[in-house]
């Protein structure tokens, strides 16, 4: 005899809703990226584009491979990829240690809080000739500018998380005579953890943005280099290569940051569920 079917519960009907619905994004996803590159591919192929000045997915394909075969080009990504890995892990270990001691002092922060602004709506290209001038025209020049970028996003957003922090929890906290840097401990950094993350996550593409534009102006190796000597000569191939491994690479860092989020929210969830009190029978 058959067994009877059993019905799904309540929550195993959401986690299948939800299951399909991340399938639905996916799918959607890829599609329309095959589609824009075979759309792509099928206007240059029949002329209404000239892949002279916007190459083709297939013409991209064989300068990578090409480009591998010499050798140079992973020289090249591997510089791109340090420089910023060095911009990025600067910008957020200092913008978050002054993110914190500004949160400890509310004096300087408020007396720090237009110089932030002002610092955050600065073009940092137009310091690109004193970069120059302060640290050379190599690595440095480089890593100080993703840094520039970064650091003043990372002090507002990473101090307006501490700042975010439950009153009653700060309350409760000072009338259990607390101190500052107690508070800091037990409420005020795992209330903040998100928005740190969130910070993360700005700064992977600004980290980029920032060592690209270094590169644009100082630099003898590098994607950068790469896209701005293709665009001299006219190698549009060059050009558009460069600029899809760095979508790729970008996009590769964007997918560790979003991993490290989720192994600290079920460490988080993991831990709350330890400190749980439990029933009384």
């Amino acid at each position: 005899m058959k067994r009877p079917k059993k019905n799904p519960t309540p929550h195993e009907k959401y986690l299948l809703g939800v299951k399909k619905k991340k399938i639905i994004i996916l799918s959607w996803q890829f599609g329309i990226l095959a589609a824009f590159i075979g759309l792509w591919e099928l206007l240059t192929a029949v002329g209404l584009m000239d892949p002279f000045f916007v190459s083709s997915p297939s013409r991209i394909v064989v300068t990578f491979i090409s480009l591998c075969a010499g050798g140079s080009f992973f020289y090249h990504m591997g510089i791109t990829l340090l420089e910023c890995i060095i911009g990025f892990a600067i910008s957020m270990l200092v913008g978050s240690v002054i993110a914190v001691l500004l949160w400890l002092s509310p004096l300087a922060k408020r007396i720090s809080e237009p110089y932030l602004v002002v610092l955050n709506a600065l073009p940092k290209i137009a310091l690109g000739p004193l970069i120059i001038i302060w640290v050379g025209s190599g690595m440095k020049a480089i890593v100080l500018m993703a840094v520039l970028i970064c650091i003043v996003v990372t002090v507002m957003s990473v101090l307006e998380g501490l700042c975010s922090t439950s009153a009653d929890k700060l309350l409760l906290l000072r009338s259990m005579g607390a101190s500052r840097f107690k508070q800091l401990r037990y409420a005020v950094l795992p209330s903040a953890l998100p928005a740190f993350m969130s910070v993360v996550k700005i700064n992977v593409g600004l980290a980029w943005v920032g060592t690209v534009m270094g590169e644009y102006l100082v630099s003898s190796a590098g994607l950068g280099y790469l896209i701005v000597y293709g665009g001299q000569v006219f190698k549009t191939d060059l050009v558009m290569t460069a600029t899809v491994t760095l979508c790729l690479l970008a996009g590769g860092m964007y997918a560790l940051t979003s991993l490290a989020e989720r192994l600290c929210r079920r460490r988080t969830k993991r831990g709350k569920k330890k400190r749980a009190p439990k029933k009384v029978q």
